[in-house]
């Protein structure tokens, strides 16, 4: 219930200090960001495992 009501005053702050753009736009730079990071590690998974074949 803590968790809840944590949340739920995260939301209301939200909703009174930012309007929908501004919010939406961090949600898309967090996404962004996120996703660079899946696709950097994904990257360097990638060289890893050919690196450990070609030895």
């Amino acid at each position: 219930m803590k968790r809840f009501s944590l949340y739920s005053a995260f939301v209301l702050l939200c909703s009174l200090t930012l309007t929908s753009c501004d919010l939406i736009e961090g949600i898309f730079k967090a996404g962004m960001g996120v996703g660079i990071f899946i696709v950097i590690a994904i990257l360097a998974v990638i060289i890893f495992i050919i690196s450990r074949f070609r030895k």
